[in-house]
């Protein structure tokens, strides 16, 4: 591997300076809308959601890496402040609870937030230091999640004056009361968990006291299973405990305040003078009185629904469910609006804290958190008792508990039929409704996906009569059954006399009519798949051909060369079909996967049959329907076989979308390089599955060539080792700071990659650690622009001819370039498509300038030159993953400006990824055990 071939102005000899993580902080003239994703990388070089704790200074002693810990002021909807504001797109992963801007937290446990001082907390908690919201001039990035805590904060809220306590919720309380002694319990060893959780009471619902009006539900939240907040679910429904009694109005809605005799606590706030004008107008008045900047109103009202200023009124911290506020800034809100009797102990204060902490937690990948770590956060927030803070909090809904085995390396598993069966470990988790259904709906669906799929049919005794392609000699026959159980299901399976079979019949989609039987589905035979495999053009084709033939639910792995496995499999079952179709997570990966499918039919166009690269969709368009077959009368995606490419980026959400939309008997393939960087979204579904063993694994032997793919091959096994590159295919350019950095970046993109290899510019990407910092994606994109394409930025700061990255949803990032602007918005070409993006996307940092990007808005995507920037001060933010994912990308040229020293090394050999904490893996392993359960008993 080359060292500085192609700029060839930095002797070899150089070594780069180490910096400090303070370098990559945000810059204080970036418009809030610049704020990164959920879950940025844990140096936060990439700007934004930084993890709670990122003002604190000093890292905390048990900061836990890639969680949020408490005490951070992430999330401000000030202009310039890069925390929370959560534009889509950017890293997921977190920086390191407790910790600076671009320090990591070596050593630490994954996976939870931990105490750290709160910067300028004053020892009274909310009374002083919290700077005001007035002096933000701009709203938070709408890319955020809309529906962060509101839920959690909502869900307590007491009107003022009203007693703590009546006898409908001092059942509820007792409730949390016991809950909160037996998951101390359990954690302390004092009892088993098996005793908490069978034993814990439950006691009958009160009946609802008169309650504010119901507040409309968030608007802006992700796409997903709507919680079902009426189920009360059972430990062995949802691999948790059941959920304590819930006031009238569920998880989500507003407690009722019922009368009492008197208060139990702090003594209520009498109610601000406040006359507030319905609407968003009456919102301003509200956010104005608190001194808020009333450029928020618009999100608290979509957020809080239709009587949000009533709502803020009455609760204050509730403005805490808004995208990129921070509880410093709700608690001087708070205390503008209260007076003095607003205080770090109000319960308002702390039901609204456990829902931020929990939001916070996801925008790192976390699905749940630990109860250690959640009363920890709280009490770093000053509040007074964090255990009853959570006890409300579990007895209104607003957060599930739930148990989580704890796997022991070398610990056998127990036999089901032991009478003593030794107890296995548990860790208790605490989560947000929304997170937990859309797991348990992931969980359920796959199960339903291999528990319904029916084994293709074995070849007929008699097929003399069998016309060619005829599949009704191929009629499956009932599981175990033969005789009149045989002959019932070929009668049923049979089609009527009158009744065309050939293919094009069984295919129809149509909805039957009233005199005509449902099509039949295409059933091949064994015969046939087996025909199929012996023609797939691998030997890991055509094993993946047979996993699918013969499971519901199949999981691949592989690498870039690998995708040919996956689209070979789409066009055998197309060919016996089946309506098979493949679905990336990008637009440039959906164009791979056609190329690919196209070399596997190349006589398809003479032969009249349809467009192999039909089959090739995204995700997003195949469950918006703008993509693929569409839907059937029932909403079920009209298709028999689904290969999900690029599966790691699956966050929990639209997997649980995903695997809804499909019919019982469908084929699932997940397919994806496990290497790679998990969704920007929380979860980690792809490595779950994997790690469970839940349905047959496929690996790919198919190799990926040349020096990138020799390179990236040896980093997925923790190497980082020196490659030839006779043709200049990877490229190290060392630099002494993050000045030089820059300035030879500029250097690789504009002149000497075009001059050598011929790429020009517009076809190379520029990836970096994150979006602060003085080598980070802001850093970077205003010297190429100056460089590339100078301009005035008269368009909202850009001009025609920028390239940009544009995120219409949380987690995807779609490349473009800018055409022009108009009152509409401002109009982008993105891979060919027209797009216009409104002016008020476009404020709220839905476009960035895109010469640059983080390696989490590169992931899907490859280009024919990629140059990889690692400043000194970015070591933090270093995984394996990370490195995987950015030196990747490079189809022909990889360039690496390296300033990260023997920090780069350490990071590929000794820090794999940054964990999260998710529930699908044991959720998934206990429906095998269920599953198994009544078969060894029979």
């Amino acid at each position: 591997m080359s060292t500085d071939r192609l700029a060839g102005e930095t002797p070899p000899g150089q070594e780069a300076a180490p910096g400090t993580a303070e370098a990559q902080t945000p810059d204080d003239a970036t418009a809030p809308g610049a704020a990164a994703a959920p879950g940025d990388d844990a140096t936060v070089n990439e700007g934004a959601a930084e993890a709670p704790g990122a003002e604190a200074k000093t890292p905390g002693s048990g900061a836990e890496a890639g969680a949020p810990a408490p005490g951070s002021e992430s999330g401000a909807p000030a202009s310039g402040s890069e925390s929370g504001a959560a534009a889509a797109g950017s890293e997921a992963e977190a920086p390191a609870p407790g910790a600076e801007s671009g320090s990591s937290a070596s050593g630490a446990d994954a996976g939870s937030p931990a105490p750290g001082p709160e910067a300028g907390a004053p020892g009274s908690g909310a009374e002083a230091g919290a700077p005001a919201l007035g002096a933000e001039p701009e709203a938070p990035a709408s890319g955020a999640e809309a529906g962060s805590s509101a839920s959690g904060a909502e869900a307590k809220t007491p009107a003022p004056g009203a007693a703590k306590e009546s006898p409908a919720s001092g059942a509820a309380k007792a409730t949390a009361d016991a809950l909160a002694a037996a998951v101390r319990a359990v954690e302390s060893g004092e009892r088993s968990a098996a005793s908490f959780f069978n034993d814990a009471p439950r006691p009958a619902k009160p009946a609802a006291p008169a309650a504010p009006p119901a507040k409309a539900a968030p608007q802006g939240g992700p796409t997903g299973p709507a919680p079902e907040v009426t189920r009360q679910g059972t430990a062995q429904e949802t691999g948790g405990p059941a959920r304590p009694g819930v006031p009238d109005g569920g998880a989500t809605g507003p407690a009722a305040a019922p009368a009492a005799t008197g208060p139990t606590g702090p003594a209520p706030a009498p109610r601000p003078a406040v006359a507030a004008a319905p609407g968003v107008e009456g919102v301003r008045q509200v956010l104005a009185a608190g001194g808020a900047p009333e450029t928020l109103a618009e999100q608290a009202a979509e957020v809080l629904g239709e009587r949000a200023a009533e709502a803020l009124s009455e609760d204050p911290w509730l403005l805490l469910g808004v995208p990129g506020v921070r509880p410093e800034q709700a608690d001087g809100f708070a205390r503008a609006l209260l007076g003095p009797a607003c205080g770090p102990g109000d319960e308002r204060r702390a039901q609204a804290l456990v829902g931020w902490l929990l939001e916070q937690a996801a925008l790192a990948g976390h699905s749940a958190l630990e109860a250690a770590a959640l009363r920890a956060a709280l009490a770093q927030r000053a509040v007074p008792d964090p255990d009853d803070a959570l006890q409300s909090a579990i007895a209104d809904g607003a957060v599930l508990v739930f148990q989580d085995a704890i796997d022991e390396p070398g610990r056998a598993r127990p036999a089901s039929g032991d009478d003593e069966e030794e107890e296995q470990p548990v860790r208790i988790l605490l989560g947000l409704d929304r997170f937990a259904m859309a797991e348990e709906s992931v969980a359920d669906g796959l199960a339903r996906l291999l528990n319904t799929f029916e084994a293709v049919a074995e070849p007929a005794q008699d097929t003399a009569s069998a016309e060619p392609g005829d599949t009704t000699a191929d009629a499956e026959p009932v599981p175990g059954g033969d005789g009149a159980g045989a002959e019932e299901s070929a009668a049923a399976t049979t089609p009527a006399a009158d009744a065309p079979t050939d293919d094009d019949t069984a295919l129809a989609t149509d909805a039957p009519t009233d005199d005509a039987p449902a099509p039949r589905p295409v059933r091949p035979s064994a015969a046939e798949w087996e025909a199929a495999a012996a023609a797939a053009p691998s030997p890991s084709a055509a094993e993946l051909i047979r996993a699918a033939a013969h499971s519901g639910l199949v999981a691949h792995t592989g690498a870039e060369a690998a995708r040919a496995e996956p689209a070979a499999l789409i066009a055998a079952a197309r060919s016996l079909g089946l309506r098979a179709f493949g679905a990336t997570h990008t637009e440039n990966g959906r164009r791979r996967l056609a190329a690919h499918l196209t070399e596997s039919a190349p006589d398809a166009p003479a032969t009249g049959s349809a467009d192999p690269a039909t089959a090739a969709v995204t995700v997003s368009g195949l469950l918006s329907g703008r993509e693929g077959p569409g839907r059937d009368a029932d909403g079920a995606l009209a298709l028999d076989l689904v290969v999900v490419l690029d599966a790691p980026q699956l966050d929990l959400e639209t997997a649980a979308l995903l695997v809804e939309s499909l019919t019982d008997g469908t084929r699932l393939v997940l397919s994806g390089d496990p290497g790679v960087l998990w969704s920007a979204g929380p979860g980690r579904l792809f490595a779950d599955l994997l790690a469970a063993r839940f349905c047959p694994q496929v690996a790919s032997r198919t190799p990926d060539f040349g020096p990138i793919g020799e390179l990236v091959s040896g980093i997925g096994i923790g190497e980082l080792s020196q490659v030839e590159a006779p043709g200049k295919e990877v490229v190290i350019v060392p630099v002494r700071d993050a000045g030089e950095a820059v300035h030879r970046t500029v250097q690789l993109v504009a002149d000497s990659v075009p001059r050598a290899l011929g790429v020009p510019a517009d076809h190379t990407q520029v990836i970096t650690v994150g979006h602060g910092g003085a080598a980070g994606t802001r850093a970077l994109n205003a010297a190429l622009k100056e460089r590339l394409n100078p301009g005035p930025g008269r368009f909202g700061g850009f001009d025609p001819g920028d390239r940009v990255a544009y995120t219409p949803a949380p987690g995807r990032t779609v490349p473009g370039t800018v055409t022009g602007a108009d009152a509409a918005g401002l109009h982008l070409d993105c891979d060919g498509s027209a797009v216009v993006v409104p002016r008020e996307q476009v404020g709220a940092g839905a476009v960035r300038h895109g010469w640059a990007l983080t390696a989490h808005q590169a992931a899907g995507t490859r280009w024919p030159a990629a140059v990889v920037v690692l400043p000194g001060d970015a070591t933090g933010g270093l995984t394996r993953a990370w490195v995987y994912t950015a030196f990747s990308r490079g189809e022909r040229h990889l360039s690496v400006v390296q300033g990260a020293d023997q920090a780069l090394a350490r990071a590929v050999a000794e820090v794999p990824v940054k964990e999260r904490t998710t529930r699908l893996r044991s959720l998934l392993q206990q429906s095998v055990q269920t599953t198994e359960e009544p078969s060894a008993a029979g």
